[in-house]
């Protein structure tokens, strides 16, 4: 499903996906959950933390499916104009996934260099399958070629706030996906716009197309 913005009141914040659109969209993903896995096989799901995890709970909750939950936790450095996909795992999984169902969820692929090395180091494992279930994906940035067998939203090269992805630790409860367009007024002051969305408070605008 394509996401495009929509204008609001709110100078450099446009609406990308809605909170209903969200509700719906979620649930239509954990109903292909349900077609590939099943309470036996018991997968595992990876999140990359943080920004994955409001849209982990909620696909766990909507699927239904008895599973696990891991978390892995990783850092990129070197130079980030090098676009070198060079990362280094802080926390790692605590179970052994070899014979596994595995499925990685994320909130955002874009270049696909991260995601590219984290799947390497989990296909290491040896896990039974290993798949790729993600909200958002900015696919016109694509450097790696990566399959995506779950896609919520296709979005333009854009930054987003909202349901987990954030701006300096802000935003993440916000229960709809924005377009931040001054990213110059982000970083002079990363709460420009708590107060518009605050506690969530997206009802007055327009929902995304």
């Amino acid at each position: 499903m394509h996401a495009d913005p929509t204008d609001t009141a709110v100078a450099g914040l446009r609406l990308l996906v809605g909170p209903a659109q969200l509700h719906d969209r979620v649930n239509e993903l954990a109903a292909e959950l349900r077609g590939v896995y099943s309470d036996a096989d018991r997968p595992v799901l990876v999140s990359v933390l943080k920004g994955a995890t409001l849209f982990l709970a909620d696909l766990v909750r909507c699927a239904g499916i008895d599973c696990e939950v891991e978390f892995m936790s990783i850092s990129s450095y070197g130079s980030p104009q090098a676009n070198s996909g060079t990362v280094r795992i802080e926390q790692d999984l605590s179970t052994d996934i070899a014979g596994r169902h595995v499925l990685v969820v994320e909130d955002i692929i874009d270049t696909g260099l991260t995601l590219n090395y984290l799947m390497r180091v989990l296909r290491a494992r040896e896990p039974a399958s290993l798949r790729v279930c993600t909200l958002l994906d900015k696919d016109v940035r694509r450097i790696v070629d990566l399959p995506i067998d779950h896609v919520g939203f296709s979005i333009p090269d854009v930054f987003v706030i909202g349901y987990g992805l954030d701006y300096a630790e802000e935003y993440r409860h916000v229960d709809a996906i924005f377009v931040a367009d001054d990213l110059d007024a982000l970083a002079a002051d990363p709460a420009c716009y708590a107060e518009i969305l605050c506690c969530g408070g997206t009802g007055s605008l327009p929902t995304a197309l």
